[in-house]
């Protein structure tokens, strides 16, 4: 499977047609962004990271009834996914009060919620990705009652088999974003990547972070940290 030409280049991927009109081939980069984009620099090896342990994450979920864009691992960097139309809808799952929910609800970080909490934004980088609703994403068109609804249950059931998969690990998930796309056919998969980029890791016994907050908040030792969480999950298999 060979790249024709480039359909997109984003923050920290870059997708390119195939011969197949049904496949795509996503190479990922080493660039990372944070604040949608106004803070830039670079996490040497993550485009590594990134792409094998999505493969990794999205070949388990698929054992557990999830489908997703998953196709084949080509090389440390690229992967042949299904050509899909990413749905317009960022979904957040949250175990554990951290970033952006502590500080628009001023509570502290690290507070364990009794249930899963859930929530939307707008994908649009123009507008800052804004937080909206079910209401307000039917308004829009950005998916029907039905999609919503598949993506609703596929999100829990991610974070069920996540939750578990990396507690196994030591590693808490705290909380994380997803994407979703539909294929030709209109089918609701599992799209864009699960890594140290989409989700808060915590490691269980002391707390450490070990994922892209580093780099948003200038804590150093940003590559250890996607070293040691990708360490473990390589060695889970």
């Amino acid at each position: 499977m060979e790249k024709t030409v480039q359909l997109y280049e984003g923050k920290a991927k870059k997708v390119y047609a195939t011969s197949d009109e049904n496949l795509c081939i996503v190479s990922y980069k080493d660039d990372a962004t944070a604040f949608n984009g106004l803070k830039k620099g670079t996490i040497v090896g993550k485009g590594v990271v990134n792409n094998r342990m999505t493969n990794m994450l999205m070949q388990l979920l698929e054992k557990k009834g999830v489908p997703t864009h998953f196709v084949e691992e080509l090389n440390d960097r690229e992967t042949v996914v299904k050509k899909v139309k990413i749905v317009a809808l960022e979904v957040i799952i949250r175990n554990v009060s951290a970033g952006s929910f502590a500080k628009h609800y001023g509570v502290e970080e690290g507070i364990v919620f009794d249930e899963p909490t859930i929530e939307f934004s707008y994908k649009n980088d123009d507008l800052g990705d804004p937080l909206l609703n079910e209401y307000h994403a039917l308004a829009l068109k950005v998916a029907t009652r039905e999609e919503i609804d598949t993506i609703k249950k596929y999100a829990f059931k991610i974070n069920e088999v996540l939750k578990d998969y990396f507690l196994a690990l030591g590693v808490r998930l705290i909380d994380f974003k997803l994407e979703f796309g539909k294929t030709a056919d209109g089918k609701i998969v599992l799209a864009d990547e699960i890594s140290p980029d989409t989700c808060r890791f915590w490691d269980a016994k002391t707390g450490e972070k070990l994922d892209k907050d580093r780099f948003r908040r200038d804590m150093g030792g940003v590559e250890d940290a996607y070293k040691e969480i990708f360490k473990r999950v390589t060695q889970g298999e």
